[in-house]
């Protein structure tokens, strides 16, 4: 189960001036789900307008209802397939998206698996959160040495212009919760019937 409060930590971060973002990647695909172009950069570097479109699409898987439209899901040990994306997901996180070669790669998996008829995006983004040290009490101590260095994936309908609509399937990964980050699962975000994992 998803503890609220975790996710609100992170989402109360997720704000141009507070976010902890290091970079966002994305391709596009068009309506006969061909590829058709996509990005890579520091989330520093992009627009502010840009900046704040993204955040407010990666926002919105770990600020969706809790263990409703977000919930959390082992990796299990006796896929193959579910082994293999696991060791993919973990190396798209450890290179902070940097990585061109995976990201086609998990691109072409999404890419495989839905068909809608209609152009979307595949989004990523990483972020390297600074977990605060608490008192017993709850009480803020200050930055702490434990970093929570995690992936975000919204899927989104395209809009005119390369414009990413409210995103309907997506995931935070690894899982986090009581303070840190838990590899053996997988929040997954789903407004529709899109599954991959």
């Amino acid at each position: 189960m998803i503890d609220r409060s975790d996710m609100l930590e992170l989402t109360r971060r997720m704000t141009l001036k507070r976010t902890h973002f290091t970079r966002a990647a994305g391709c596009y695909v068009d309506r006969s789900g061909d590829f058709d172009g996509s990005f890579n950069r520091a989330f520093s570097d992009l627009p502010g307008a840009d900046r704040e479109k993204l955040l407010a699409l990666a926002k919105h898987i770990p600020f969706a209802g809790t263990n409703e439209e977000l919930s959390e899901q082992p990796f299990r040990q006796d896929s193959t397939d579910t082994r293999e994306m696991w060791r993919l997901l973990y190396g798209i996180r450890s290179c902070g998206l940097k990585n061109d070669a995976l990201l086609d790669t998990f691109y072409d998996i999404v890419m495989e698996k839905y068909h809608p008829g209609m152009p979307y995006s595949i989004l990523l983004f990483h972020g390297a959160y600074d977990i605060p040290r608490k008192a017993s009490d709850g009480t803020r101590l200050g930055e702490s040495e434990n970093v929570y260095e995690y992936i975000i994936c919204a899927v989104c309908p395209l809009l005119e212009d390369y414009e990413s609509g409210t995103p309907f399937w997506g995931f935070l990964f690894p899982a986090y919760g009581g303070g840190c980050a838990d590899l053996d699962h997988i929040d997954v975000y789903h407004s529709g019937e899109l599954t991959i994992l």
